[in-house]
């Protein structure tokens, strides 16, 4: 975070996301910020929905996929269905460690998500080595991970986003997956863009919207799986899906490490 967000006096992005999937935790600069949004931004809570609709469909596809541990970086405040949700009816053994780096969301997850083989931890995709070897993870890294990263690099405003995937990608076993979605600027309107970012300005997570080609490089050194980089409403939609939105702002994919 770039500024404190813990007293409900400065929008965060964890909360703003909880009050466009319709949850409870948020406060009132949280929904000022996400009404303005909506107003200058139609599709924005179709958006986040569609996001949340490729978390569940990714991490049930890294399950079907004999990946057994999973890291969802940046997960938000707990919303059912959650990602462990997603894995254990694959795998009912499967471990999920849920991270952020805002400290309300890790209070929040550690009471109402932690159980065994689900432990949530404080951390920051920045620090990608931290939360590897954090023993509360307790990760295996000599087996694959799939790890999400959903919603989360457009707010690493600086150059070297690509870096932390990369040094992430680097520490992690052949076989494992990584999954991202991030908002595209040439699927957006510039007064959309313009208006996203000066909202998010003042809130705790500024934001940076990248190109496709920018978003595409992030995936340098993996393999994408079918069908690739698509708007994330089109990453393998699936019936009955609980978040069926779709939206055309986000890009998403998921990248395997080859063997």
């Amino acid at each position: 975070m770039t500024r404190s967000s813990i007293d409900g006096q400065t929008a965060s992005s964890a909360r703003i996301y909880n009050y466009l999937l319709g949850g409870p935790e948020h406060f009132s600069a949280d929904r000022e910020a996400a009404d303005t949004l909506m107003s200058r931004f139609p599709t924005v809570q179709a958006s986040a929905k569609a996001n949340r609709g490729f978390v569940l469909r990714a991490a049930r596809a890294m399950a079907e996929a004999g990946i057994t541990q999973f890291l969802d970086i940046g997960c938000g405040l707990p919303m059912s269905p959650n990602t462990h949700d997603a894995v254990r009816e694959v795998n009912p053994d499967a471990r999920v460690v849920y991270v952020d780096s805002d400290p309300i969301v890790v209070v929040y997850g550690r009471a109402w998500l932690d159980r065994p083989g689900v432990v949530t931890i404080a951390g920051d995709l920045r620090e990608p080595e931290a939360i590897l070897a954090s023993q509360e993870a307790a990760l295996d890294l000599s087996r694959p991970i799939g790890v999400l990263t959903v919603a989360v690099l457009h707010f690493v405003v600086e150059n070297d986003a690509g870096q932390h995937v990369a040094r992430l990608r680097d520490m992690l076993a052949p076989g494992s997956h990584i999954a991202l979605t991030h908002v595209c600027a040439d699927t957006m309107p510039r007064a959309e863009i313009e208006a996203g970012q000066a909202i998010y300005s003042r809130s705790a997570n500024p934001v940076r919207v990248r190109t496709r080609e920018e978003i595409r490089a992030l995936f340098d050194g993996l393999e994408l799986l079918e069908p690739g980089l698509v708007p994330v409403a089109d990453w393998r939609p699936a019936p009955g899906d609980p978040f069926p939105e779709s939206a055309p702002e986000a890009l998403g994919a998921i990248g395997r490490i080859p063997h």
